[in-house]
């Protein structure tokens, strides 16, 4: 589902990726983790192509982003992003939050995208809030509007940067729950987190990185319990 070929971004003189390539099969939960300014939402807002790449190669299912005759709308609509703010639409009730990407980049017709609406936000467990505005929200039930935005599209896959490190402690629980449902339903999902209870319990694979480099990856067991790097088990013991 995805491919990164030794990508390097910069920031002008800032090397924030540092020849990182990464494979992401169909299904899989890949969850990264590592210290601030490591690289890892650099990387997934260059998954999504807000950032270009100075050097490297990504592809999305089999579609290469910075080739000049890919259509980067066309790919962007098939990979879901939630960032850590939820950048809902204030004017715009939940539902109507939901519906506004299938309608106006499918051109979907008004009462089929309703109907799927709905249902992404029954998913999430907001079936009884879709005409509430995001102010009458709680914080944990406008990233699960977001997240359930995100879905209407039926993307491919679903990227996640840090999407509860904004919320209060006791709206986390919501939200990483959410998440863990989309995993068991097969959903492909690149996660961001500090959460580490999610990565150990959801991840099919755990990626440390430091310094914008890859510098550890495996199995939440062989990374969170047997860690090979000296840099992993310093940042491990100062977090578990």
């Amino acid at each position: 589902m995805v491919r990164v070929k030794n990508i390097h971004k910069y920031f002008g003189p800032l090397h924030v990726l540092n020849d990182v390539s990464l494979d992401v099969s169909k299904g899989e939960v890949v969850v990264i983790i590592g210290p601030s300014g490591s690289g890892k939402s650099t990387l997934l807002r260059c998954l999504n192509y807000l950032e270009p790449v100075q050097a490297g190669e990504i592809w999305i299912d089999g579609i290469r982003l910075d080739h000049h005759k890919t259509n980067i709308r066309a790919v962007r609509a098939e990979v879901g992003i939630v960032f850590q703010s939820f950048n809902l639409f204030p004017h715009l009730t939940a539902i109507r939050n939901v519906m506004l990407a299938p309608r106006v980049v499918r051109k979907r017709p008004v009462a089929e995208v309703r109907q799927e609406a709905l249902a992404m936000l029954t998913k999430v467990g907001l079936q009884d809030k879709i005409d509430a505005y995001p102010s009458q929200l709680s914080g944990g039930q406008q990233q699960r509007v977001a997240i359930a935005r995100a879905l209407a599209m039926q993307p491919k896959l679903m990227l996640f940067d840090e999407v509860t490190s904004a919320l209060d402690p006791e709206l986390v629980r919501e939200v990483l729950d959410v998440m863990k449902q989309l995993a068991r339903d097969g959903m492909t999902m690149i996660v961001v987190t500090h959460e580490m209870g999610f990565a150990q319990e959801v991840a099919d694979r755990v990626i440390f990185m430091d310094e914008g480099r890859i510098v550890e990856e495996g199995t939440a067991a062989e990374l969170f319990d047997r860690p090979r790097s000296q840099r992993t088990r310093e940042f491990l013991g100062k977090i578990l």
